[in-house]
């Protein structure tokens, strides 16, 4: 175990994400061969110092890289030392009304059943999170920024709060262009609306917290929908 050589993370970053780039370093580096397995969920979670969760995001990762495979009761096997070769990864690209429209309609179909996830899943960990990227969103706004990166860590959280690392690598997808309100906040809005519009954001996102913490699952289903529809139906306007 020792001979891996696995550094100390840095808190504050994305645990998950530390954990596959040194297992990443492991694998090319052939400190664990192909054909060989990785050490058990419970030995790596003592060799990082992460729970069972971030490691499970961690290992969902590395097996999108194509670099492991997770059998029922085997474990996880090295399968390469290198990410597949894969055709260039095709992104949304944000620069149409009709694109916006789109990535909303995904948001739709997903998040209003992460957010009742959220709600009856959450931990004491999850919720303080939650609370400081809000307070964080909030704050953004006031220094008249757009508040994209913040918007989008606290749509995250609420996916990391569901437990489900499936939901977790969605989001870690995506960027800010799921945010989309740059393109048009430049060109079609005027400041004093953009102040406006940013804080009905804020309002909706403090009726998805209330809910969550609330352990509301319906609430919380209800308000992330009205959230996003209300976004589609702005953008919509703009065809």
């Amino acid at each position: 175990m020792k001979s891996l050589g696995i550094q100390p993370l840095v808190h504050g970053g994305s645990l998950s994400r530390q954990v596959s780039q040194q297992l990443e370093g492991i694998i090319a580096r052939q400190e664990i061969p192909v054909g060989d397995k990785l050490p058990p969920e419970g030995a790596l979670c003592d060799m990082f110092s992460v729970s069972r969760t971030v490691i499970r995001e961690a290992i969902t990762h590395l097996k999108s890289q194509g670099l492991v495979e997770t059998r029922r009761g085997i474990g996880t096997r090295v399968l390469r030392s290198s990410p597949e070769s894969r055709s260039p990864e095709k992104k949304i690209r944000l620069s149409t009304i009709e694109d916006i429209l789109n990535i909303l309609e995904l948001r739709l179909t997903i998040e209003p059943e992460v957010a009742a996830l959220a709600a009856t899943r959450h931990d004491e960990q999850d919720q303080q999170r939650l609370i400081t990227l809000h307070e964080a969103f909030l704050e953004a706004c006031k220094n008249t920024t757009q508040a994209r990166d913040e918007d989008l860590a606290f749509h995250a959280a609420i996916a990391q709060a569901t437990h489900n690392p499936a939901f977790v690598t969605i989001y870690e997808q995506w960027d800010v262009g799921a945010i989309p309100r740059a393109k048009l906040m430049s060109v079609a809005i005027d400041s004093q609306t953009t102040v406006q519009y940013l804080e009905k954001v804020g309002q909706e996102h403090a009726d998805i917290l209330e809910a969550i913490l609330a352990r509301d699952a319906k609430a919380a289903n209800a308000a992330m929908y009205q959230h996003l529809k209300r976004a589609y139906k702005t953008y919509y306007s703009y065809k």
